[in-house]
């Protein structure tokens, strides 16, 4: 069982990495290069499919991590799990105001303020990617001591 959750912890917490540092260093930066209308446009359904793919990724990888910690695993796993767990609070509290605006009825795409709320996005996606990542090391680090 330990084998196991540990495997689902990693698992889970490095696709989510992975993903969220595409984003970050990729297809957001590339999107930010069209203008703010085409930016806008495609940043909605990139974020709603995202959603879909990550926000499970992070829980499973927490809750995971956590029973890796209660079977006998260090108080890294602990950890591990409290920095991929976090990506969850973080965005339902500090990106979710970001997203509604973004998604508002009526909202001019081509404006500065979207542009603006795109930039700031960005900026606030790049720490779940770094959350993620840091919880991915910790992860590995624990299975290369086994």
């Amino acid at each position: 069982m330990l084998v196991v959750a540990q495997f689902i912890a990693m698992l889970a917490c490095t696709v989510f990495a992975g993903a969220a540092i595409y984003i970050s260093l990729v297809e957001h930066p590339a999107r930010m290069q069209c203008d703010t209308r085409t930016a806008a446009t495609v940043w909605a359904p990139s974020y709603q499919r995202a959603t879909l793919m990550q926000a499970p990724l992070a829980v499973v990888s927490c809750i995971a991590a956590i029973v890796v910690w209660r079977l006998g695993g260090s108080a890294s796993w602990l950890a591990g799990a409290l920095l991929i767990g976090s990506a969850v609070p973080f965005t339902l509290i500090i990106i979710k105001p970001t997203n509604a605006q973004l998604l508002m009825q009526g909202r001019d795409l081509a404006s500065a303020e979207t542009r603006a709320l795109l930039e700031t996005w960005g900026r606030l996606h790049a720490v779940r990617s770094v959350l993620s990542l840091a919880a991915s090391m910790v992860f590995l680090t624990n299975v290369l001591k086994v």
